[in-house]
């Protein structure tokens, strides 16, 4: 792996990592899923395969940065208003 590359993809593990704490089905679940998507991908060389799954994993990124948001929408509008019926 390129330096450059080897730089995001790390970056891009320790982000994921960070995001993970607040996964709902727990920080480990999500560990565990993550170190098994990044090893099962390590033997890769290929610059632009590597690109290709850094920006996979940008986008997966964003998903779960929406994920909770909507989470903490939900709360905070069950927390203030009234259900409808």
């Amino acid at each position: 792996m390129t330096s450059p590359l080897r730089g995001e993809v790390i970056r891009l593990y320790k982000n994921l990592l960070y995001l993970g704490r607040e996964y709902p089905k727990g920080s480990t679940y999500f560990r565990e899923r993550l170190k098994a998507a990044f090893m099962k991908n390590k033997d890769v060389t290929d610059p632009e395969k590597i690109k290709h799954l850094v920006d996979r994993g940008e986008f997966v990124i964003k998903e779960l940065e929406a994920m909770y948001y909507l989470r903490k929408y939900r709360t905070l509008k069950k927390r203030y208003y009234e259900e409808e019926h």
